[in-house]
């Protein structure tokens, strides 16, 4: 019992400062040689500290390390729905989602609380001794303490917003601790706030090396964890806090957006071409975590976030797997709602954060026209020819609408499809066939499901490309290799849009204001193309593993295309290189109230009041600035917003196997992996009935 206690309570220092020290991390300061096991004496010393406060970064991996994040933070919300592997416990809200959870393999709510815990032990041993053992002369003191402040904040910030009240612990550990009572959610919330201001007074406005957390990242997490406590879901105590933290919402939020200025194509945020690039290091961003194609510093997991959007491809005849085209591990499938909450003629963010098309790169696979598609291919198609090569677009999903009569199902091929009566040389997807009626959810034109016979697979579908990485070692690899932002200044303008909307009608023109920043950056530019695509894939062609070691890519192309489908999308309209900012932002509130792209979501979701408009207006903007970063089910759950938007838009709900209630799913479950370790203050195995008191409200 006691070896249990040290490995999954609130860690030691042993078990979880040093354990933090040695695990490997990524490039610049956090590249570390493993070194054996120092005694604890190490975090008395300055090099230690040091050392520790580098350690303690690779917590900041976290979400993008294995499937907890994508689970944790972006299935079970509006945005995604689950894909190819089904996941009802994160998605549909099952019986499966409950205190002993196990999915994907493996669990992920008890690594979420494991690893936030351990990460504020050595935040603690920080905080602790950097004023007892470092030279207050050093121009890092203010930096080490400020960074154990940071990541305590951080933490528990983590901690709060998935579970609520949580211990808290703010000394280090001498021993193993059993005995721990849960804090309310005011108190963390205090905790938070205090923490991150601390780390707001001692960290500079610039780091000493790039990807150490600096003012501007705590000012960050300060409007976060402020407009957070802001929000509905502590509607019951925070009335008296509500004033003073919207104003802090746009005190902390402004100053980020001065210190980081947005980019100026939002394509400068993805442009990944090969490990440490430019665009990782834009101006917009503010907190990342590192990683590098520096295979010792990889550790257990890597940054795998990049596996779990990809739509399949592989089993499309012509095209292969390749490191383009990313491993499909297809967990999270875009919803309706995605595809149609975005203005997809004038906002060019959909068509830079999605993938429309592949290309070829096996033409000796590739289909050949049989007697009967030939008969309704275009002029000059003949039976037995290919219908395209390497190289030559294989793949082309259509975001269409319903009312399009261009597209009709031919024969039982799955993916042969007609338009206007000719039958499509290419894999063809079209969102809604001929005659089909809109529909937020269930099965129109060829994406989704039922895309095998006799199966009901989720596979096809326009996938998120904002993490697609083609600088892995090989094909089959898990670790990605670009570093994945945490923090963006793009977000700050939208708390602060938020905090100007719940101060009122009255500051609604403020948050037009700023809402305009991110809609004149989304607008196409004078003279753009269109048609361009974008995103990490394009890293192989700088890839020595791709290039130049047996991938073929020359004689027979890759998956990554750079043409996207826009113009067929959007019903054949006219080729343009016109600037669409005059049709993308917002001149008054009744361009909110009517737009003709948000209309639809409020009567579904049922917003009729000025103030609901306004707010579901915002989250319907992070939605098109932020699709997929990771903060969609906080944003929901804060707003109390995610049972509708949910039931909604997520087919996960009416798939069945869901029993979401929302007197429980606004929050996880305590692991039972700590309720069972811990003991009461007489130190005896806590009851069940004061497991159940320590427990969330329905596990």
């Amino acid at each position: 019992m006691k070896k249990r206690n040290y490995n999954i309570l609130i860690a030691t220092i042993v078990g979880a400062s040093l354990m933090t020290f040695l695990e490997s991390c990524s490039k610049d300061f956090l590249k570390e040689e493993q070194l054996s096991p120092p005694s604890t004496h190490i975090f008395t010393t300055q090099q230690g500290l040091d050392d520790l406060s580098t350690g303690v970064y690779s917590k900041l991996k976290f979400k993008f390390n294995y499937t907890w994040g994508m689970g944790l933070y972006n299935l079970g919300v509006d945005e995604f729905t689950d894909a190819n592997n089904a996941s009802p416990s994160f998605n549909s809200y099952s019986t499966d989602l409950n205190p002993s959870e196990v999915t994907y393999g493996g669990a992920n709510i008890a690594p979420l609380w494991d690893n936030m815990y351990s990460g504020i032990e050595s935040a603690n041993t920080l905080i602790q001794n950097v004023p007892l053992h470092y030279d207050k002369s050093s121009s890092n003191y203010d930096i080490r303490l400020g960074e154990g402040y940071f990541m305590r904040g951080y933490f528990y910030l983590q901690l709060l917003t998935q579970f609520g009240g949580v211990p808290l612990k703010l000394t280090p550990s001498e021993g193993v601790s059993t005995y721990f009572k849960r804090n309310t959610e005011q108190e963390v919330f205090a905790q938070v706030i205090a923490d991150l201001e601390e780390a707001y007074k001692l960290l500079k406005p610039a780091g000493t090396e790039f990807g150490r957390v600096t003012k501007w990242a705590a000012a960050h997490y300060l409007a976060k964890a402020h407009l957070t406590r802001a929000s509905e879901l502590y509607s019951g105590w925070n009335t008296n806090s509500v004033g003073a933290d919207l104003d802090a919402v746009i005190k902390y939020g402004t100053e980020v957006v001065n210190a980081h200025p947005l980019v100026n194509n939002y394509t400068d945020l993805w442009d990944y071409q090969k490990a440490n690039s430019p665009n990782e290091r834009v101006t917009e961003v503010v907190l990342s975590a590192q990683f590098s194609d520096d295979q010792a510093t990889w550790g257990r997991y890597g940054n795998q976030i990049h596996l779990y959007y990809p739509a399949v491809y592989q089993d499309l005849a012509g095209t292969n797997r390749d490191i383009s085209g990313g491993r499909e591990f297809s967990y999270s499938r875009s919803t309706n709602y995605t595809l149609d909450v975005f203005d997809r003629v004038n906002d060019s963010r959909f068509w830079k954060s999605f993938i429309t098309t592949y290309g070829a790169n096996n033409s000796a696979a590739a289909p050949a026209w049989t007697a009967a598609q030939a008969a309704i291919g275009p002029p000059g198609t003949v039976e037995g020819a290919k219908r395209f090569k390497g190289g030559e677009l294989a793949i082309k999903y259509i975001v269409n609408n319903a009312g399009d009569n261009r597209y009709t199902k031919v024969g039982t091929d799955l993916t042969s499809v007609a338009k206007g009566g000719v039958m499509q040389n290419t894999h063809t997807f079209a969102r809604y066939f001929q005659g089909e009626s809109q529909a937020w959810v269930g099965q129109h034109g060829n994406y989704g499901y039922f895309l095998a016979q006799g199966t009901s697979t989720h596979s096809r579908y326009v996938a998120l490309s904002k993490f697609r990485d083609g600088y892995r070692i090989n094909i089959a690899s898990q670790f990605g290799t670009r570093d994945a932002i945490m923090a963006r200044s793009a977000e700050d303008v939208l708390m602060v849009a938020e905090a100007y909307v719940r101060k009122g009608e009255g500051q609604y023109a403020n948050a037009i204001t700023w809402i305009n920043r991110l809609r004149n950056r989304a607008a196409f530019k004078d003279g753009e193309d269109r048609t361009k695509h974008v995103d990490g894939g394009q890293a192989y062609l700088n890839n020595q593993y791709a290039t130049g070691k047996g991938g073929g890519y020359s004689a027979n192309g890759a998956v990554y295309f750079t043409k996207n489908t826009y113009y067929e999308s959007n019903n054949d309209m006219p080729i343009t290189t016109a600037a669409t900012t005059n049709n993308l932002v917002i001149n008054s509130v009744n361009d909110i109230y009517n737009s003709p792209v948000d209309v639809p979501i409020y009567n579904k979701i049922g917003a009729t009041t000025n103030e609901q408009k306004m707010l579901n207006f915002i989250l319907n903007e992070r939605t098109r600035e932020l699709c997929g970063e990771l903060y969609r089910w906080e944003d929901l759950v804060r707003t109390k917003t995610l049972e509708s938007r949910w039931k909604a838009f997520n087919d996960g709900f009416v798939r069945g196997n869901s029993v979401f209630n929302s007197n429980t799913h606004y929050y996880r479950p305590i692991p039972q992996s700590f309720l069972d370790a811990i003991t009461n203050e007489n130190g005896q195995a806590l009851s069940p009935a004061e497991k159940q008191a320590m427990q969330n409200p329905g596990y």
